[in-house]
């Protein structure tokens, strides 16, 4: 598995601040994370899901291609980092990135 996190710059209230996904070996999404300004944590993997989290249907592309829009900023993760935010969004308990 690969672990990609990436801040979303952007002005839309609604929308995720912060995308946080587990990958397979073909970078579909297993797992995936979203962290919204107001605190709010919205997941999804193949059998549930939150809110209007979803998985992406097609391979994410390359941290390095994702870098290249001004609008994303990727960032260092790992699984462990990805297991404490999916616990907790999961649980509905507190997360802190």
């Amino acid at each position: 598995m690969a672990y990609l996190k990436v801040r979303w710059i952007h002005a839309n209230p609604n929308g995720p601040v912060l995308l946080m996904s587990e990958l397979d070996a073909d970078r579909y999404e297993v797992r995936k994370v979203e962290a919204f300004a107001d605190g709010r944590l919205g997941f999804a993997s193949a059998d549930q899901s939150s809110d209007e989290t979803m998985l992406g249907e097609k391979p994410v592309p390359p941290a390095f291609e994702i870098a290249t829009d001004p609008q994303f900023l990727v960032e260092e993760f790992d699984a462990e980092e990805f297991e404490r935010a999916w616990l907790a969004a999961v649980s509905g308990f507190p997360w802190q990135p």
